[in-house]
Parts: structure tokens; C-alpha cells; sequence
């Protein structure tokens, strides 16, 4: 009898345990997520007040400079799995040596963007589509910001760094220190030093600088303590970038799930490409908070699987993925109860209101499977499990690609192009769903 009841109280204190950490790592983690973006929210505002050109101008180059980013961003994601399985084997040296092999990494990457841009960026922008009146305002912003890339870089892999030491508040107080100082950096040199556009690209090519140096000194410090090298190390930076390699198909895969699904829609009609664009942006500011959940589950599962922990590392993906549903689920309620006061926040054009209605309906829905996908995806990641990671995203695509087209074929609107959305993340559900059932992910060891 003391033992049917010891069971249940085990299972209920296990899974206290595995709420707490999940809650500390993931808060601060949703934190830094959305602070980031406010960058460009902050250099928007400010931007905006100089000028429709300008504001133009900004757009294309910062699309451009976003789209880099979300490219190399497998140099979080990477770095995170590997330190953290260090960590699990208790072995921190080697967990900051794997880490600083991620900073030079993504050092190499920052240097090699800057001279492929610099020289390209007239052409970069009209590779995008500027109007002759935008395109020397876009040129000089993506020409000075390109300068912080190498920065931009560094930031993700320290980031890495960092959440694999199940650390992630400190990413937070540096992304609002960022955010603070770019802001205050972009007013004083757009406007007091009467530098237009330029100062808003030198202000946060500055702020940028300063995170990556808070970051390194973070680190630094981490490497004197125990005793790790600083020194670029070739197989290390070339392992590093092997492990990233699959990541990055998989973001490139993703990225044209997207771009398709944007093309789509505006072949249906201007006010479906505007819906879209709004749909899209609260689509990705729900993602930021599955997103959080998914750093904790890369950052804990690389840990138990570094300890030797395969059970500990099951019963932490199953909570995890009930943390998915859950917060699926309200922020599906969310999205419904909030329709009427979110869209007239973007758009007061009937048009753009009736087709946005019934496709924020159809994302309200899917929540709960993005709260699946985004869980087991960090899973998988935290686990090592780049390669099938990989394919399974090129499969979701081979589907998502014709479904969409056939769309506007079929005549179909943008709720019938949710709905194929919604197909994609369901693809991803079960695929994602079938490894983590299978437990291949499941390598213990200080490396997978």
C-alpha cells in the first residue's frame, strides 16, 4: 500500500520539478524573443517621423538584415545542445571550449557577410524591389548596419552559450539593455546629430557591439574560471559548423514555407496580401511564446542526455509537451476573444476585416498542434538531432509547396491558404511526433 502510494507522489514531485525548470528557463528566454524584435519596432518609429522615403528605405534593408539573421540562427540553437550536454556530464570546461568553437564560428560567418554585402548592397536592394526614391536610403542603412552582422552573430552564439548553462536571464537583461541603448543611441544621432537614417543604422550597429561585448566578457570570464582556451580551435569551429549545417536546412526550408505562403497570397488580391501580412505578424508573436518553452526543452534535454539520463530526458519531453498544449490552447482562446479588438489596430478597411476574420479562426485552431511542434522541436534539437530535423522540414515542404499553389487554382481565399498552413504544421506535428515516440533521439553523452 506504501508503495501504490509512493508512486503518484514521485510522478507529482517529478513533475514539479520539471515545471520549475521549465519556468525559469522559458520566461526570461520569451523575454529576450520579444525584445528583439523591438529593434526594429524602435528604429521604425524613429525612422518614420523623417520621411515616407526613409521609412521605405528602411524596410527593404531591414528585411534584408532580418533575413540573415533568422539564416544563421542554427548558431544559437547548435550551441546550445552541445554545451548543454557538457554541462549534463559535468564537465564545464569543455562546455565553454564547445561555446567559445560557436563564437569563432560565428565570427568566421560575420566577417565572410560583411564582404559579400558591402560591395552588393546597391544591387541587394534592387534585388528587393526599392523605388528609386527609397534605394539610396536603403543602400546607406543595410551598408552601415551590415557593419553589426559580425556582432548580430556573436550575440546568437552566446546566447547559445549561455542557455546551454540553463542560464537565461541573463540574455534578458542584455536585450533590454540593447533595446534601452538603441533606443537612446538612434534618437540622439538621427536627431541631434541631424545624421537621418545613417544615425538610426550607427545607433544600432552600436548597440549591437555593446551586447556582443557584454556577452564575450560573460563568457570570458566563464573560460578563465575553469580553465578553458580562448584559442580558435579548427576542428572545433569545423565540428560546430557540421552540427549547424542540417539546422540550417531545416530554417531555409522553413523560410520558403513562408515566402510561398506570401507569394500565394498576393495572387489572391491586395486585400489578402494586407490580411496576410497581419495574420503573419501575430502568427510569429504567438510563435515567440511557444518558442520560450522550446529553448528550455533545448537547453534541459541536452542537459539530461549529457548526465546519462534517458528517462529523465523522456519524462522531461512528455511535460514538455503538455506545457505545449496547454499554453496552445489559451493562446488559441486569446486569439478569438481578442479578433475584434486586434484587426482595427492594423486595418480599418472592411475588405482586409472580412477576410482576415474567418483565417484568425483557423490559427486559433492550430495552436495547440504549434505548441506540439515547437516543444518537440527543441527537444530534438537539444537531443542533437539536426540531420532528421532536416529532412523531415524538405518532406513538410515537398507537401505545403503544391497544396498552396493549388489555392488560388482551386479559388480558393486566404482562409482556404491558413488552412494549408495549418497542414504544415500538422506534417511537422507527426513527424516531429514519430521520432520522439521512437526514442532514436535518445543518444546520451557528453557528445551525441
Amino acid at each position: 500500500m506504501v508503495h501504490m502510494t509512493q508512486a503518484p507522489a514521485r510522478r507529482r514531485d517529478g513533475r514539479r520539478q520539471h515545471d520549475r525548470e521549465i519556468v525559469a528557463l522559458a520566461v526570461p528566454a520569451f523575454g529576450a524573443l520579444v525584445a528583439e524584435p523591438l529593434f526594429l519596432l524602435a528604429d521604425t518609429a524613429i525612422v518614420g517621423h523623417l520621411g515616407t522615403a526613409q521609412l521605405a528605405g528602411l524596410g527593404v534593408a531591414s528585411a534584408l538584415l532580418m533575413t540573415a539573421v533568422s539564416v544563421f540562427v542554427f548558431l544559437a540553437y547548435a550551441t546550445t545542445a552541445a554545451v548543454a550536454r557538457r554541462v549534463g556530464a559535468g564537465d564545464l570546461q569543455a562546455a565553454i571550449r564547445q561555446g567559445m568553437d560557436g563564437i569563432w564560428l560565428a565570427l568566421c560567418l560575420g566577417a565572410a557577410v560583411v564582404a559579400v554585402a558591402l560591395p552588393t548592397a546597391p544591387h541587394l536592394v534592387s534585388l528587393f524591389g526599392a523605388s528609386e526614391a527609397a534605394a539610396p536610403y536603403a543602400t546607406t542603412y543595410l551598408r552601415i548596419s551590415v557593419l553589426g552582422i559580425p556582432a548580430m552573430l556573436v550575440v546568437l552564439a552566446a546566447t547559445g552559450v549561455l542557455r546551454g548553462l540553463q542560464d537565461t536571464k541573463t540574455p534578458l537583461y542584455v536585450a533590454i539593455a540593447g533595446f534601452v541603448a538603441n533606443g537612446v543611441l538612434n534618437v540622439g544621432l538621427v536627431y541631434g546629430a541631424d545624421l537621418g537614417i545613417a544615425g538610426s543604422a550607427w545607433g544600432t550597429v552600436i548597440a549591437q557591439c555593446g551586447m556582443a561585448a557584454v556577452y564575450l566578457v560573460v563568457v570570458l570570464r566563464g573560460a578563465r574560471k575553469h580553465g578553458a582556451s580562448l584559442r580558435p580551435d579548427a576542428a572545433g569551429i569545423r565540428a560546430s559548423a557540421q552540427a549547424g549545417v542540417p539546422l540550417l536546412v531545416r530554417t531555409l526550408s522553413l523560410r520558403a514555407i513562408l515566402m510561398i505562403a506570401t507569394a500565394v497570397a498576393a495572387r489572391l488580391g491586395d486585400a489578402d496580401i494586407a490580411a496576410h501580412q497581419i495574420i503573419l505578424s501575430l502568427w510569429s508573436l504567438l510563435a515567440f511564446a511557444l518558442d520560450a518553452i522550446a529553448i528550455a526543452g533545448q537547453a534541459i534535454i541536452g542537459r539530461y542526455l549529457g548526465a546519462g539520463d534517458a528517462q529523465g530526458a523522456r519524462d522531461a519531453c512528455r511535460r514538455m509537451v503538455e506545457w505545449g498544449i496547454a499554453v496552445g490552447v489559451v493562446l488559441g482562446v486569446l486569439v478569438v476573444l481578442t479578433r475584434p479588438v486586434f484587426l482595427p489596430l492594423f486595418s480599418s478597411d472592411p475588405a482586409v476585416m472580412d477576410v482576415a476574420l474567418p483565417a484568425l479562426v483557423i490559427v486559433a485552431l492550430s495552436q495547440p498542434i504549434s505548441g506540439i511542434v515547437f516543444v518537440l522541436d527543441g527537444v530534438l534539437m537539444g537531443a542533437g538531432d539536426g540531420p532528421y530535423l532536416a529532412w523531415a522540414m524538405l518532406l513538410t515542404l515537398a507537401v505545403f509547396t503544391p497544396a498552396a499553389l493549388l489555392v488560388p487554382v482551386m479559388g480558393g481565399g486566404l482562409t482556404a491558404l491558413w488552412a494549408t498552413m495549418t497542414l504544415m504544421m500538422t506534417v511537422r506535428m507527426l513527424t516531429l511526433w514519430l521520432r520522439a515516440r521512437s526514442g532514436r533521439w535518445i543518444v546520451t553523452g557528453a557528445t551525441r
